[in-house]
């Protein structure tokens, strides 16, 4: 298969058991380190919301959500989430929390036209979570100093495990790089989008590209951002345009870049009629969620996902998310995955 990777001479270097114990480890400590580091509370999520609402995920417009009907309410039809970007912040807003305070989830989503490779699966499994923040504090600054406070929790995740397991030697630089995508396209005009971000990840270890959704010099962007949540197109005052990113490391198992988080400030009523409008789909502003936002009855927040399978994925030096989630796999992909020591879960 094409999109599969098979490293030479690969090997786990946890067992099938000591692998199940060590997912449980880092889920438990990292959610604990993120829920502390950002004063989030934990609540329940939804792995449904109804269709027409607004409510989910669009993530670049053209995947499909896998819907059903409800026979006990008049057959109205429900969507598997594809994430919970714009639910959580009307449970910010509902909740009353004041700024500096959030909420985060285990989501588990479907994404049924995912293209499956190493690192994309049908099931997706994240840590979802929002804050509120002050109108002021909209700025890529603000940004910068939550993002550096994740990456502290990466930085104690990746020390604990290995405490526990020392074969798992630490690979995470001391801090995290930043950079705009804008710059990252006039720095390598000759580079895909997918190579820009291997050329920087390996030269840093860890990256966090600001600026997804937004057009760059030769016209397109640096990656699929829907225009309903991120907000990518305010102007950050120093030439650049978006108050978002990706959190990227180096993952030295398939030698290329690992997006383990994406994150942004949220858009406000503005910057949302701006990028609908940018986006050709203006007819969204009448949508449950759309229309409470630009009413401005939707609190201003920050937030993103965290990807627990990636996670583990790379904090144990796995080859294929297969190895720390149970999905569904083309028979194919197995067979080669078992000839090359790559146990699927």
């Amino acid at each position: 298969m094409a999109n599969l990777a098979l490293p030479a001479n690969y090997k786990s270097l946890l067992s099938v058991k000591e692998t199940e114990h060590a997912i449980v480890m880092i889920k438990d400590f990292f959610q604990l380190a993120l829920s502390t580091e950002l004063n989030l509370t934990r609540v329940t999520a939804p792995l449904f919301v109804q269709q027409g609402t607004g409510l989910n995920d669009d993530l670049n417009g053209v995947e499909r959500a896998v819907c059903f009907p409800v026979k006990d309410m008049d057959d109205i039809k429900m969507e598997i989430v594809h994430s919970l970007a714009k639910w959580k912040r009307v449970k910010v807003t509902d909740l009353g929390l004041k700024p500096g305070f959030g909420i985060y989830t285990d989501m588990n989503a479907i994404r049924a036209d995912e293209e499956l490779d190493n690192i994309h699966s049908l099931y997706v499994d994240q840590w979802d979570w929002e804050m509120a923040l002050d109108e002021k504090e909209r700025t890529v600054f603000y940004l910068r100093d939550i993002v550096k406070k994740i990456f502290r929790c990466l930085k104690r995740t990746e020390f604990y495990i290995y405490d526990r397991y020392p074969i798992i030697v630490p690979s995470l630089p001391d801090e995290v790089t930043f950079v705009y995508a804008d710059d990252l396209q006039k720095q390598y005009p000759g580079l895909t989008p997918k190579e820009r971000e291997n050329t920087i990840a390996e030269k840093y270890g860890a990256v966090f590209i600001i600026g997804i959704g937004a057009k760059l010099a030769d016209g397109q962007s640096h990656d699929g951002r829907a225009p309903d949540y991120d907000d990518w197109i305010t102007e950050t005052g120093d030439g650049h345009r978006g108050l978002n990113g990706d959190l990227l490391v180096w993952n030295p198992v398939l030698k290329s870049s690992l997006e383990l988080s994406s994150m942004g400030i949220r858009v406000s009523p503005e910057s949302l009629k701006n990028q609908l409008i940018e986006r050709n789909c203006t007819d969204r502003d009448t949508l449950y969620f759309h229309s409470r936002l630009l009413k401005g009855e939707l609190t201003p927040t920050i937030g993103g996902g965290i990807g627990q399978s990636r996670l583990c994925m790379y904090f144990l030096r796995k080859a294929h998310i297969g190895e720390t989630q149970v999905s569904a796999w083309p028979k194919s992909m197995i067979e080669q995955c078992k000839k090359n020591g790559i146990n699927i879960l």
